[in-house]
């Protein structure tokens, strides 16, 4: 039997996967990182700006175009939690992404997203089930603002 340390490790790992195959455009590797369907029900992904993605299929060709269309993304993550319960863990975590487009060198973007992965553990490891990543709004400064006035 494995101790909660080795399980919290083993989800960290397969959370770092996940963000691993988007940075570097690897759809092998997201196709490992998700559960297959009679492993976890009702698969379920949700990114910003994207409506609510269900079942591996739909999934996997979200992820297809999102890796086939960004030229760079790079992913910090803080404030990360994990939460394990029996068979299911969950990860919480604060997404510092930095993207930059191809046509625009030089140029390069940040948000904040806040996230909930799912991860169930299979006979493969622990495989993701749920994703949910949803926008941090940033406070506007009104002092900048009237400086740059």
């Amino acid at each position: 039997m494995k101790s909660r340390q080795e399980v919290m490790e083993r989800v960290a790992e397969s959370n770092a996967q996940f963000y691993s195959a988007i940075e570097n455009g690897d759809i092998d590797l997201m196709r490992s990182v998700w559960a297959e369907e009679h492993e976890a029900p009702d698969l379920v992904c949700v990114n910003p700006g994207w409506p609510l993605l269900r079942g591996r299929t739909e999934i996997m060709r979200a992820w297809s175009l999102i890796m086939a269309n960004v030229t760079y993304i790079q992913y910090v993550l803080t404030e990360t939690h994990i939460g394990v319960g029996g068979d299911i863990a969950m990860v919480t975590c604060e997404e510092n992404v930095l993207t930059a487009e191809e046509d625009s060198p030089g140029f390069v973007a940040g948000g904040q997203v806040v996230t909930t992965n799912l991860f169930v553990d299979t006979e493969q490891g622990w495989r993701l089930w749920s994703h949910h990543a949803s926008p941090v709004l940033m406070e506007e400064d009104d002092e900048g603002e009237a400086e740059d006035a």
